[in-house]
């Protein structure tokens, strides 16, 4: 459904709506015939709010694509992923609260380490501490090139930012330049139009200048770019839903998925134990509340199925804490999968759960899990069908047609 005729069905609704996301929550069993994560997890409040809710699974994007975060979020908050296209660079930049301008081009960088032949050893640097990584983005924003100007700003542990601001007018159609594993040198920045070979010019005199700022250190000693973006003109999803939105989240990227569409966004420690007070804080200001855990992304990518599971059982924890928070209706899921065994974002759909609302829950004991969710009322749908169900479960949207 089109985002224009969700908002001709909004109505009033004084209940108030929780989406909790797991990111990267889907994953694999480690062994043939074993549990997932997710499984393996000893989580008594989701499996008794499963039992009493609604499951399923959802594609983020498409079969068989596998979403990056910015698709992945979109796709949550009901905007379709094919259609509402944007980089990671323009949610970087809102994320830290950075102002863009008409023009700019934002990219999402990582600090990386590469060998004396320029082949990438660590995409991430060691996920340096966002201490140390610091006074390396400090000089490197010191650079300058010919061809306009170059802005680098710290995001957290191993991210920057970089906008550039060309001379000429350009469009953000570059191609990027992390080649995705490491035994590879960085990619060539291409202009995938020319229209974007004024910005991408800009960044290739940039990167030139790089192995001479960092070339000495041991690590950081490079920079990766992807998400090269400029700011769409979307409609906005407090005004297509009609809830006054709250974004609490950790990292930076994710509050600024949620700005750019509208909602505000709340800086809370990482970690599931902010959220619950951040929450209760914020309760009477706002009737959607899109709370994050990073956790369960981070030990996929690293390959840690125990660290997965763990993380996931914190979150079970603080599940009481957020439930006393005072939502009506609940949606806990994951922007993607993210299986410890491959270390990475993968394509395979995800588990979500609705609680709250009117529903079809069936009264037997369920393990929130991969294989539950397989079998839910729900069935498998696409991501962005997850929002209007939660709408319609917190009575947000009327009927349509006579």
């Amino acid at each position: 459904m089109d985002l224009q005729d969700i908002r001709e069905l909004a109505q009033p609704s004084e209940s108030k709506a929780m989406l909790l996301v797991l990111d990267g929550l889907g994953g694999l069993p480690r062994e043939p015939g074993g549990p997932t994560e997710l499984e393996a997890a000893t989580t008594p409040n989701f499996d008794e709010l499963a039992t009493r809710g609604d499951l399923g699974l959802h594609v983020p994007v498409a079969t068989g694509v596998t979403p990056g975060s910015g698709p992945g979020h979109l796709s949550l908050f009901g905007y379709d992923p094919l259609v509402y296209r944007i980089g990671r660079g323009v949610l970087e930049a809102l994320g830290v609260g950075f102002q863009l301008r008409p023009g700019d081009v934002a990219v999402r960088g990582n600090l990386c380490t590469v060998d004396g032949e320029g082949r990438v050893t660590d995409r991430r640097a060691g996920r340096i501490s966002t201490e140390e990584a610091i006074p390396i983005v400090e000089a490197m924003d010191a650079i300058e090139v010919p061809g306009g100007e170059v802005v680098v700003r710290p995001v957290k542990e191993h991210r920057f930012l970089l906008v550039v601001r060309p001379d000429q007018p350009s469009t953000a159609e570059i191609a990027d330049t992390d080649p995705g594993r490491t035994g590879l040198a960085p990619l060539e920045v291409v202009a995938q139009d020319r229209s974007a070979e004024p910005a991408a010019a800009l960044v290739r005199n940039w990167l030139a200048e790089l192995p001479g700022v960092l070339g000495t250190r041991d690590r950081a000693n490079m920079g990766l770019l992807r998400g090269f973006a400029q700011l769409p003109d979307w409609p906005m999803f407090p005004d297509v839903f009609g809830w006054r939105s709250l974004a609490i989240a950790a990292y930076p990227m994710y509050r600024g998925v949620a700005r750019l569409v509208g909602m505000d966004a709340n800086e809370v420690p990482d970690g599931p134990e902010a959220l619950a007070p951040a929450l209760l804080a914020a309760r009477d200001g706002y009737d959607f509340f899109f709370l994050h855990v990073k956790g369960t992304d981070k030990a996929g990518e690293d390959g840690d199925f125990d660290r997965k599971v763990a993380t996931i059982e914190a979150v079970d924890a603080v599940l009481p804490s957020l439930l006393e928070a005072g939502p009506d209706t609940v949606l806990v899921t994951g922007d993607h999968s993210t299986p410890s065994t491959m270390r990475a974002h993968s394509w395979h759909p995800v588990p979500f759960l609705f609680a709250g609302g009117p529903g079809r829950a069936g009264a037997e004991r369920v393990k929130f899990g991969e294989k539950a969710c397989r079998m839910g009322t729900i069935g498998q749908i696409r991501g962005c069908e997850l929002m209007p169900l939660l709408a319609a479960r917190a009575g947000r949207l009327t009927k349509f047609g006579a």
